[in-house]
């Protein structure tokens, strides 16, 4: 194959490869850019804003992004976890003893059948008036830790939504370097062809050495001793 039909293929194809990975990183970014806008018009829409510093409690300036975020508005993935994990998180441990939302509905049920079987047994019973009230506690505890979580998951869901636009943004910075490196490779692959002689092989056999033939020996010292004689006389 000729040299320079070589540096036209490898040149072509790098700047195909090129146009390629240029195409994705341009994909990419254009995902990484939605989910960035996206993130933030809906964080921005619940109009969150982050304590100020000095309203933190001391268990809540342990908290060190509750910190850096102080007074500022939620907008970022960054800040959603944040406030999910750092500021409702740590709130919700503090009712019920952390338990769950999954977690208090084994007691509410328990006080709901204990104030049914007493009814039945004796409506006056004065006992019925102190089920009632724990029942009305756990309820309520229930129902704020069910709002709790239910903050906290979404909050994590546009948080692990931002995570994908950043990967998707590294993905088309290493697109956009791939692409400029075989760009110019394929240039200069291109380049290369044209300075080329069209008659230039790639990798030519190399030329057979030339063998010169040794003199024939002797057949044996006797004959090697008459044509020395001979030579004499």
């Amino acid at each position: 194959m000729k040299r320079r039909t070589l540096d036209i293929l490898f040149g072509t194809g790098g700047l195909v490869i090129a146009l390629l990975l240029l195409v994705v990183g341009i994909v990419m970014t254009s995902n990484a850019n939605f989910a960035k806008n996206y993130v933030a018009d809906q964080l921005g829409a619940q109009h969150i804003t982050f304590k100020t510093a000095g309203t933190l409690t001391d268990e809540e300036k342990a908290q060190a992004c509750l910190v850096t975020y102080a007074g500022q508005k939620l907008t970022t993935g960054k800040q959603a976890e944040c406030y999910a994990n750092n500021f409702i998180g740590l709130h919700l441990k503090g009712i019920a003893n952390g338990q769950t939302y999954a977690d208090l509905g084994a007691p509410q049920t328990q006080l709901r059948n204990q104030i049914t079987a007493a009814q039945q047994a004796n409506p006056n019973d004065p006992a019925i008036a102190d089920l009632q009230k724990q029942l009305d506690g756990v309820t309520a505890q229930r129902d704020t830790v069910f709002k709790g979580e239910t903050l906290r998951g979404l909050l994590l869901t546009s948080y692990g939504f931002s995570v994908f636009g950043e990967k998707a943004a590294q993905a088309a910075l290493v697109a956009y370097l791939a692409a400029g490196l075989l760009l110019l490779l394929g240039l200069a692959g291109l380049i290369h062809a044209l300075v080329t002689p069209k008659t230039k092989a790639f990798a030519p056999p190399a030329p057979a050495e030339a063998t010169v033939p040794k003199p024939a020996a002797p057949a044996d010292k006797t004959e090697a001793a008459e044509d020395w004689v001979h030579v004499r006389i």
